[in-house]
């Protein structure tokens, strides 16, 4: 079958190969035929060799839906042929973190597929702990309706939750992304009072404001961040900021837009070490919360679309085939016309 595996850390290449088709190795397995995928910028980071566990010669990719072709005896309540959301992390559910809700620290799991573990940018994929790790995709959805849940819309839902987002708030999202655009979203239905997105690039802050996510827009090579923010706050400073972008000065951004005992969400992926400058914080009595995605939230996520209360397929600004994805890659990396997201077909 045909999978994009990452060749090695030494010359940062990606190669579309034939592999062979994916076995059931544990009871809890299943083996999904890929639909639709995604390339996401942690693929890129692996690529780039950001990502030390990457395993060299994985086939890449952890955003998808799919088709079950087999399923291990030892899991119940799906069938083969059932349509299904995927998680981007592989967790066991028995475990001291599982049990609180904590998988991206599961400790036989965690971000696997398209890491250490052959992932979704092929025909098909073995998905292990599957009975934890697949969502049944509603009847009134499609695919492409389904794409995002396991990862970049509970990347976007997870920056809502670190900050506890509630009604009156003035939610801050820095980096109008899929995932930031996602936070913002999710803030809206959380029913933030104001969802201010920021950004430096015009035609992502347009589809935030066209898509309704946010109810003011800022580009900081343009406008003056702290100033916009502290005129909507009433000199306060937002309540939660989420920090989605990872830029060079996004880290001090978040922070420093921050009211006093706000909370700093950092969903954010960066490439290098960012500063806490604790002397100039001191006083502002910050709450800061990060980490990788704790995806626990499929079926809301999936009865929240299916209800019509939000939809990600704007997202979505390109498609390939699968045997052109290393094209896909080359658009997704260079951006040498908008993109947002690429969608793999394989269908």
């Amino acid at each position: 079958m045909k999978s994009l595996i990452w060749k090695s850390k030494s010359d940062k290449t990606i190669e579309l190969t034939e592999k062979q088709y994916p076995k059931i190795i544990d009871d809890r397995d299943a083996i999904v035929k890929v639909t639709l995928s995604s390339i996401c910028t942690s693929d890129l980071h692996i690529k780039n060799g950001f990502v030390p566990k990457a395993r060299e010669g994985v086939t890449l990719g952890h955003e998808f839906v799919g088709e079950i072709a087999e399923l291990g005896k030892n899991i119940s309540g799906l069938k083969i042929g059932d349509r299904v959301s995927v998680n981007c992390e592989t967790f066991c559910g028995n475990c001291y973190f599982c049990k609180r809700g904590f998988i991206n620290n599961c400790q036989s799991g965690g971000w696997l597929l398209g890491c250490s573990v052959d992932g979704c940018q092929a025909e098909y994929v073995r998905v292990p702990y599957a009975d934890k790790g697949l969502t049944k995709i509603p009847d009134n959805l499609s695919y492409k309706n389904a794409l995002f849940v396991g990862d970049i819309l509970a990347s976007g839902y997870f920056g809502t939750e670190l900050c506890e987002v509630s009604a009156d708030d003035t939610v801050v999202v820095i980096g109008a992304g899929p995932v930031g655009l996602c936070s913002m979203a999710c803030a809206k239905i959380m029913e933030a009072k104001k969802v201010i997105g920021i950004d430096i690039n015009p035609e992502r802050l347009n589809i935030a404001r066209k898509q309704g996510l946010a109810d003011y827009v800022f580009n900081p090579s343009k406008d003056n961040i702290d100033e916009e923010i502290k005129n909507l706050t009433g000199g306060r400073g937002a309540d939660k900021v989420i920090e989605a972008a990872g830029g060079e000065n996004t880290f001090e951004l978040a922070w420093k837009t921050t009211r006093p005992n706000g909370i700093v969400g950092i969903v954010a992926m960066y490439e290098n070490n960012q500063t806490l400058p604790l002397p100039q914080m001191y006083g502002k009595n910050l709450i800061f919360k990060t980490g990788g995605v704790d995806g626990v939230h499929s079926h809301k996520l999936l009865k929240w679309i299916s209800e019509g209360k939000i939809n990600t397929d704007f997202l979505i600004t390109q498609t390939y085939p699968l045997n052109k994805i290393e094209e896909g890659y080359k658009l997704f990396e260079t951006k040498k016309e908008f993109c947002l997201k690429i969608a793999i077909e394989n269908y």
